[in-house]
Parts: structure tokens; sequence; C-alpha cells
């Protein structure tokens, strides 16, 4: 299952936060298909078939094609000064 270091996990509390309508949700993590990689949104609530990763207070949804490409995955993040927010992918181990 995917997993988050600490940073990534302080970043989807970041975002979450910051979307009034949003607070008690999480990060939805959409696999696009194709060249188009993965779509990340901030949402209310998971969709009834999403799986649900919690870090700490963070909570990510994942659809079912991301779960499974994501399976053996690491989300990480890297926070600037200016609030911006930029998600990596690496190998779990």
């Amino acid at each position: 299952m995917l997993t988050l270091t600490q940073t990534a996990a302080e970043a989807v509390e970041e975002l979450v936060a910051r979307v009034p309508l949003a607070e008690d949700g999480g990060v939805r993590i959409r696999d696009t298909g194709g060249s188009a990689g993965f779509e990340l949104s901030v949402v209310p609530e998971r969709d009834p078939q999403d799986t649900v990763v919690v870090e700490g207070g963070a909570r990510v949804y994942l659809d079912q094609s991301a779960a499974a490409a994501l399976e053996d995955r690491v989300l990480d993040a890297e926070l600037s000064n200016d609030g911006a927010v930029r998600f990596a992918l690496g190998t779990q181990g």
C-alpha cells in the first residue's frame, strides 16, 4: 500500500486545511491513465470505492487504478516558502 513520508503527510494536512469545505476530507489521487499520470485534488470525502491511506492526521484517497499502480510506492513532498507543494513518488524499501 502507498505510504507517506512525514513531509508528505504535513503537506496533505496543509492543503486540506486551505479548503474550507474539505476540513474533514483529504487528498484524492486518481489515475488518469496513459501518459497523463495521476491527478491530485482536495475532496471533502472519499468515494465509496477508494482505498484510504492515513498517516497522522493526513488522509489520502486512492481510486482503484491508483491504488493498484501505487501499491509499492512512497509519496513525498517539498514545501516552498510561498506555500506551493510539489509531490513526488519513490519506491518503498
